[in-house]
């Protein structure tokens, strides 16, 4: 990814792009810019892109950027989801790739929705926004790369060890209240399964994945999108009719995203330090944000399973 943000491919295929979106969405430069490289980069390098800006963006503005980073994937994250599912869902790799890009106007369209632009965006009609250089050359490029896999890795990694210690320990003190308290048997999974059904009737689930699914959408959004990926592979493998093959397809799309708990400290963490004085509007619609991207994804899963 470096070394194609050097050579100039990526910049040039994020300003075609940005161009699109903002002509065919009417939304301003910003906004365009930070949300197609969200595609590329993640939620934490994006607004990079427009740091210049971040202290005068309008709130619905501010909205539809933070949205844009939980709606969608960073394209390096997606290799390891690819990795878990290749066995169980098939061309999984295409199936994630068109979900992410689609994320990127639909959580547009959802940000809209829950916070319409009442104001006049400094960057609108601006089609085009300087991209910052991230490497001197090809050697720098090369090491900047690598660091940067280094840092997701080790992120991932860390966070993947403490979520699954808090799993254990949450499922535990569910599982002795369930077994002293209620005599009933209680786990995260399950508790999550009852709040979340609904919402994956609703996408078109078949009757039999709705439990397993609305596990899944809850397990994405308390902990994150990795462990419930991580749980539904580990549950076809130990046995492959646990979906069927309509549930694994939606599912993959819904849990493409990264609006989650943990997710919205790295928002506010990130946005905060490029525009300190933008902290209080920042943390308000941090969980509307989050909110905004798990429909986001609900969303594009719906489509998906009507289209597929």
């Amino acid at each position: 990814m470096s070394i194609l943000y050097f050579i100039g491919l990526m910049p040039l295929v994020i300003r075609v792009m940005a161009r699109g979106m903002s002509k065919m969405l009417r939304i301003s430069g910003a906004e365009s810019f930070s949300t197609v490289s969200d595609i590329f980069v993640g939620m934490t390098e994006a607004p990079l892109v427009i740091r210049p800006y971040l202290p005068n963006l309008t709130l619905s503005e501010l909205m539809a950027c933070m949205t844009a980073g939980l709606a969608t994937t960073a394209g390096g994250v997606l290799a390891a989801y690819i990795v878990m599912l290749r066995d169980f869902v098939p061309d999984i790799a295409g199936h994630l790739i068109a979900c992410s890009v689609m994320c990127a106007p639909a959580s547009i369209v959802i940000a809209k929705l829950m916070l319409p632009e009442t104001e006049e965006p400094q960057t609108l009609g601006k089609s085009d926004i300087a991209l910052p250089k991230r490497s001197a050359n090809l050697m720098d490029a090369i090491t900047v790369g690598t660091l940067d896999g280094l840092r997701l890795a080790v992120n991932v990694g860390a966070m993947l060890i403490a979520f699954l210690a808090l799993l254990a320990m949450l499922n535990f003190c569910f599982g002795w209240l369930g077994d002293h308290i209620f005599h009933v048997k209680l786990s995260l999974e399950r508790i999550c399964g009852w709040v979340f059904s609904p919402l994956a009737w609703l996408m078109g689930v078949p009757a039999q994945d709705v439990f397993k699914v609305g596990s899944l959408l809850g397990q994405k959004t308390v902990l994150n999108e990795f462990i419930a990926y991580s749980h539904m592979s580990e549950a076809l493998k130990a046995d492959p009719s646990w979906l069927t093959e309509r549930g694994r397809l939606i599912a993959s799309y819904a849990l493409c995203g990264f609006a989650n708990f943990g997710s919205v400290g790295i928002t506010i963490g990130g946005y905060t330090a490029l525009a300190p004085d933008r902290r209080p509007d920042i943390s308000r619609l941090s969980l509307r944000a989050m909110v905004g991207g798990l429909l986001t994804t609900c969303l594009v899963a719906t489509v998906a399973g009507l289209l597929l």
